[in-house]
């Protein structure tokens, strides 16, 4: 399976985007080991130069440590992963609200489109579920 990559960003932002994403969704936990830059640059179909990017980018914002001779891990602390979370659901919701203010929908319209679509949502997913 071909890695896909937008051209309109750099590749080493969006795959630190997809390893934020994966810590979020618990598929890399606090205190996780991360693959090699060798290992992930095969993974991800990049050159390794751009995983040694995406990583000293994650450090840099506290979301993985490197460990002279170890490696690189994600972070234990839980306050700044809860922040990352909190910072990215916010970015989701700008975008979101963004793009609907451009097609003219006011607040108002947001919300109730917003709270009919969850409701849908939640039912659908109670049904699934019985």
């Amino acid at each position: 399976m071909a890695v896909q990559y937008d051209q309109s960003s750099p590749i080493y932002l969006q795959l630190a985007e997809k390893i934020r994403r994966r810590i979020l969704r618990h598929e890399l936990d606090p205190g996780d080991k991360m693959p090699s830059v060798r290992d992930m640059a095969v993974q991800s179909n990049v050159n390794p130069n751009t995983v040694q990017r995406t990583y000293s980018e994650l450090e840099r914002m506290g979301i993985v440590e490197s460990r002279r001779g170890q490696g690189t891990f994600i972070t234990e602390n839980e306050e700044r992963l809860e922040q990352l979370r909190d910072e990215m659901r916010q970015s989701q919701i700008a975008s979101f609200v963004e793009g609907m203010n451009e097609m003219g929908f006011t607040s108002k319209e947001i919300l109730s489109g917003l709270t009919h679509y969850l409701e849908q949502h939640e039912e659908a997913s109670t049904h699934d579920t019985t």
